[in-house]
């Protein structure tokens, strides 16, 4: 990979080796800074970051709390090339105990397992533009914590220019790409695309009778029902919120099958019931990002991924909540 350190093979083991030193080797010193640019844009649903200290402060307050923590890649979904830059679509499976006292109360012991997804572009050896989601709802759920009680305590500090992240503070960054146009990452579009004009008989159509699906809240679902149960949900909380694709990658790979990578957003009201409620009219903007792999029989694995604390976050925002209730939330584990 011209511009790369030679002990790369590829862009996937590139992104690999990025995640072993930042989450499992503590690589927050001159490990970041080699291989994150200093102007690096950092998107994540709570807030929009600048340079490695935004990734070196999230990555900290994390492990604070959860010590242990470690993540290892699961897939790599990428495209690009090194003259150009590329950008990897990547998800993580993190494992981790509540042993310390922090962002997530005071520790419980507890274990918790949770994923983490990110796209990530980078040239000449370093990351220049990043998204990236963690399922905290996923996290606070095995701690026994509300996730919408823990959204109502975070905003009482928040940047309300940074925090939550929405369209309006967005800046942009060196990536421009829409990804490729591949026949798999443009099938798993249209299959979203078609599922968010409330079309859900796609589902029985295109998923496969026996798929499994991994949804935010860290719940497996299986076969037809649970792909319609949390689609269906999600756009019934927010009926008359835009959906846009804003990159798609679709890959063959030897041993692999087809895979595809998406970043969607969904931004309107909350003007519906749903996972988040009574409706309560917030403006929200929910960045997701979506993989899939596919067989004979259609959609045989899906991972879908939002940050639900963030979603609350707005909503409390809207309805002022937040600033009144800021320090209701006891944030412990429950007996």
């Amino acid at each position: 990979m011209r511009g790369f350190d030679p002990q790369f093979r590829d862009y996937p083991h590139y992104l690999r080796e990025v995640a072993q030193t930042v989450w499992n080797r503590r690589g927050l010193g001159p490990g970041l800074a080699a291989l994150w640019h200093p102007h690096v844009l950092l998107r994540r649903p709570a807030g929009l970051g600048f340079g490695p200290e935004a990734l070196r402060a999230e990555v900290l307050e994390l492990t604070a709390a959860l010590p242990d923590h470690a993540a290892l890649t699961e897939d790599v979904i990428w495209c690009g090339a090194p003259q150009v830059g590329m950008l990897g679509a990547q998800r993580l499976w993190a494992r981790a105990r509540h042993d310390g006292t922090g962002v997530f109360g005071t520790a419980s012991g507890r274990r918790v397992a949770f994923r983490m997804m990110a796209e990530l572009y980078a040239k000449d050896n370093r990351i220049s533009d990043a998204w990236w989601i963690r399922d905290t709802g996923a996290i606070l759920r095995q701690l026994g914590i509300s996730v919408s009680d823990w959204a109502r305590y975070r905003i009482s500090g928040r940047d309300a220019e940074t925090e939550p992240f929405r369209p309006a503070i967005d800046q942009p960054g060196p990536y421009t790409g829409r990804g490729n146009g591949t026949q798999w990452g443009q099938a798993f579009a249209a299959l979203l695309s078609t599922l968010m004009t409330s079309e859900f008989s796609v589902i029985p159509a295109q998923y496969d009778a026996a798929a499994r699906m991994a949804y935010p809240g860290g719940d497996p679902a299986h076969g037809h029902g649970g792909a319609e149960r949390f689609w269906l949900g999600l756009r019934a909380a927010f009926p008359s919120a835009q959906f846009v694709i804003h990159h798609q990658i679709g890959v063959e790979d030897r041993l692999m099958p087809p895979r595809a990578a998406l970043r969607w957003s969904l931004t309107g009201r909350h003007d519906g019931w749903g996972p988040f409620g009574r409706p309560s009219g917030a403006e929200v903007h929910v960045m997701g990002m979506s993989h899939a792999e596919f067989g004979p029989a259609g959609l045989r694995r899906e991972w879908t991924l939002y940050d639900e604390a963030a979603v609350w976050m707005q909503i409390h925002c809207a309805t002022g909540l937040g600033a009144a209730q800021a320090a209701a939330p006891r944030l412990m584990a429950a007996e």
